[in-house]
């Protein structure tokens, strides 16, 4: 049973062809880091450095020392792997 001071997060992480949801049961005051860290998910998908990645809650980016309130939905961003401006004038171009 959790306790009073006990809050419910999720930690969500997505790559284009594999996504995963943790759900949480921390104690109030934990950070968004320490939430990040204790999902498991630097195991889970190696390829994200979860030390160094930025993070958000519901879409918006935050400082990884946010404290977490009830309910929050903590996302691990990865490094974008082209400019989205070029990526689209690229795609501009091809003939159609």
């Amino acid at each position: 049973m959790a306790r009073n001071e006990d809050i419910r997060v999720e930690v969500v992480c997505a790559l284009p062809r594999r996504q995963s949801v943790i759900a949480l049961t921390l104690p109030a005051g934990t950070t968004a880091r320490t939430a990040v860290k204790l999902s498991g998910f630097a195991s889970t998908f190696p390829e994200i450095d979860v030390d160094r990645a930025l993070i958000g809650i519901f879409g918006r980016r935050v400082a990884s020392d946010m404290p977490l309130k009830n309910g929050d939905r903590v996302e691990i961003y990865r490094a974008l792997t082209a400019d989205p401006k070029e990526a689209r004038r690229r795609r501009a171009r091809k003939p159609q």
